[in-house]
């Protein structure tokens, strides 16, 4: 049995989705495309270690998605440049 997901974004995600959204607008629709993929299939992407388990991370170029999965939540914490990302 498929589970069904849904997705929350933090305030710093959407700070972050604002600002790209007026600079980079073609990377911003690409992240939105990728979002409706985590959704389908939330474990498919990289977990991390260490002080950052329990999350995952997706790169988009420089920058870097970090989201966690707790029951049927898909939580989208960051997205931001590599440098800041952990």
């Amino acid at each position: 049995m498929k589970m069904e997901y849904s997705i929350e974004f933090s305030t710093r995600f959407e700070r972050s989705m604002n600002k790209l959204k007026k600079k980079n607008n073609k990377l911003f629709i690409q992240i939105q495309k990728k979002l409706l993929d985590i959704v389908q299939k939330p474990e498919h992407y990289k977990p991390l270690r260490n002080v950052m388990a329990g999350y995952r991370r997706i790169q988009f170029g420089h920058f870097i998605l970090v989201y966690k999965i707790e029951k049927n939540i898909i939580r989208v914490i960051s997205l931001d440049h590599h440098d800041n990302a952990y």
